[in-house]
């Protein structure tokens, strides 16, 4: 066990927090909290994620001049309160020449010592920091007691040839990396691959720090890590919880290891590349008692991982768009079950509130399997039938209509309808609208325009139907007893909105679909590799020719939680009006 008097011995704090995107006054008190915890700890070093100060991410707010204005002067309010400590906090830094920075400020003894800008900017998926952001050219390495460490921004430790390479050939034994990363199935073992490279390469400790918490479409799940200078991991925290987790560490073991292997870093870089070398002129915390023992909180199986990614996704909208409750169509089907159940999860039973909407093609069963989720949830539920209303809609259309067969149209009346009846309380009680679509059928348009795609927020937007019934087996195998009403589980899939109709009428088997659908979409596979895959050629051309048709709807949809690697919105942006076909 390191001594605590040792030069060497770095107490750093990780404070993994969930900040509120343009909450500036608001996260500013949240960052301050933690400075205060970790001096309690007795700390050296506190660090907060990439952009704590204005939430991640801020988009076309970065475009205000007076938000960055803002949050400058809050950035300088928390700089002006932080003795005894030095504190690494994530803001947006402005030049003389009006140019903006993803920065991290290095704060201490009341004033800010000194400022480092995000060199790497993604330019993939849900990322758009160029169309913000400046890049850094600096590389600055920190002096804090006998400890030098580097400090840089998410993507920046992706790169084998990024600054990590120029502040370990410095000398750094520690680099501190600020992240916010959103969540999505298998990143992690993504993130632990690069992270166990990067220390590996260079011989040096990385401290991983990600934010927390949902924002919009995405999720940021923590779990925060700690990589020693030969590769393992020695630390990491929860996922998806705001935890402040508190790090003993000696870098004299860095320097030894160094020493012994007569090495530093082993990645390359540019030799004109130099680091800029600066001293933090504090002594550190003395006196240190209870040595903090690391741990390596497991991470969740991944069924429980995307389960809790959507409770917290749907809680932060909810709580951070100020909604007092949230109010969902109930079908008996397996979909709005498990938006039912992530809801009463995320927000409470006593904040949920279902709507029961019966027509003529409703069955009894329905009835059975929605009254029973509501009563094993503990929610409200209430039920009003929408035949009258139907029927008055056809006799008013009735001399318009005159001589055309039933269709889809007749089918899409009930459920704007009930898209109306939902509408309604939410207009009055001030509850969010949760949607009950799941990938599958926004994919392929199986979905009704201002019908059951009417609403706020889409909890499954991004889970695919054969996931549905893999989550909501999930969710009844813990706890005391099963939520969901166990013949949801097994019968058939149908919207009810015809005699005898089933999904299968109009779909093939979900079991089918979807692995066309996340090699189309997900994977970008071309169609003919997908017909060696094994699949049939016209049924896999129909599904596509869907997937393509469908854009104007998917573009009206409510948003919904991320969870896969390419999700419809942020991720996936076709136009809408677009001739081209590879099938």
């Amino acid at each position: 066990m390191p001594g605590t008097d040792n030069p060497s011995f770095l107490r750093l704090a990780l404070a993994q927090v969930n900040p509120t995107v343009g909450a500036l006054a608001h996260n500013a008190g949240l960052i301050l909290k933690h400075i205060v915890k970790a001096k309690r700890h007795k700390a050296d070093i506190v660090a907060f994620p990439e952009l704590a100060l204005t939430g991640y991410p801020p988009e076309d707010l970065l475009l205000k001049p007076q938000f960055i204005s803002d949050n400058l002067a809050e950035i300088k309010k928390i700089s002006s309160r932080v003795t005894g400590i030095v504190a690494i906090i994530g803001f947006v830094y402005r030049d003389e020449s009006s140019n903006i920075y993803n920065s991290a400020a290095v704060v201490a003894g009341g004033e800010i010592i000194e400022v480092y800008h995000k060199i790497f900017f993604p330019n993939y998926g849900v990322f758009e920091e160029f169309r913000y952001f400046t890049p850094g050219k600096r590389f600055p390495v920190y002096r804090l007691k006998d400890i030098k460490f580097g400090i840089n921004i998410c993507e920046d430790i992706w790169h084998c040839n990024g600054p990590s390479v120029v502040q370990s050939r410095a000398g750094a034994e520690i680099i501190i990396n600020i992240n916010a990363s959103p969540y999505e199935k298998k990143k992690q073992e993504t993130r632990e691959s690069i992270l166990r490279e990067r220390s590996l390469e260079n011989s040096v400790v990385i401290a991983y720090l990600n934010t927390v918490g949902g924002q919009d479409e995405l999720v940021f799940d923590g779990s925060s890590m700690i990589y020693d200078h030969r590769g393992e991991m020695i630390a990491r925290c929860r996922q998806f919880t705001e935890e402040m987790f508190i790090a003993d560490l000696d870098m004299k073991y860095v320097k030894t290891f160094r020493k012994r292997a007569k090495t530093g870093s082993k990645s390359r870089s540019d030799p004109a590349l130099q680091a800029e070398k600066i001293l933090i002129p504090w002594k550190g915390v003395a006196g240190k008692k209870n040595f903090k023992h690391l741990s390596i909180r497991p991470g969740l199986p991944e069924n429980e991982e995307i389960y809790r990614a959507l409770v917290l996704g749907t809680t932060d909208y909810v709580r951070k768009n100020l909604f007092k409750g949230v109010v969902i169509g109930l079908s008996g089907g397996i979909d709005s079950s498990l938006v039912a159940a992530v809801a009463t999860d995320a927000i409470g039973n006593e904040n949920v509130t279902g709507l029961f909407m019966p027509s003529m093609h409703t069955s009894e069963e329905s009835r059975e399997d929605a009254f029973g989720l509501a009563e094993n949830l503990g929610i409200r539920i209430i039920e009003i039938s929408i035949t009258g209303i139907y029927r008055a809609y056809l006799e008013e259309l009735s001399d318009h209509f005159k001589g055309r067969a039933e269709d889809t149209t007749e089918e899409n009346l009930q459920a704007r309808i009930r898209g109306n009846i939902v509408m309604a309380f939410s207009n009055k009680f001030n509850w969010l609208v949760l949607t009950t679509g799941n990938k599958s059928e926004m994919s392929v348009g199986y979905a009704t325009l201002y019908g059951d795609m009417a609403g706020g927020f889409a909890v499954i937007k991004d889970v695919p139907k054969t996931l549905v019934y893999d989550l909501c087996a999930w969710r009844n195998s813990v706890g005391p007893h099963p939520v969901i009403p166990g013949r949801v589980l097994v019968k058939e899939p149908t919207a009810e909105l015809k005699a005898g109709q089933k999904d299968s009428d109009t779909l093939p088997p979900y079991e089918v679909l979807d692995p066309v659908l996340k090699a189309y979409i997900e994977d970008e596979i071309p169609f003919e590799d997908i017909l060696k895959l094994g699949y049939e050629k016209d049924l896999t051309r129909k599904i596509i020719a869907m997937i393509d048709r469908s854009e104007y709807k998917r573009r009206q949809a409510p948003p919904g939680i991320k969870i896969t690697g390419r999700a419809f919105g942020r991720d996936r942006r076709f136009p809408i009006t677009n001739r081209y076909r590879s099938y």
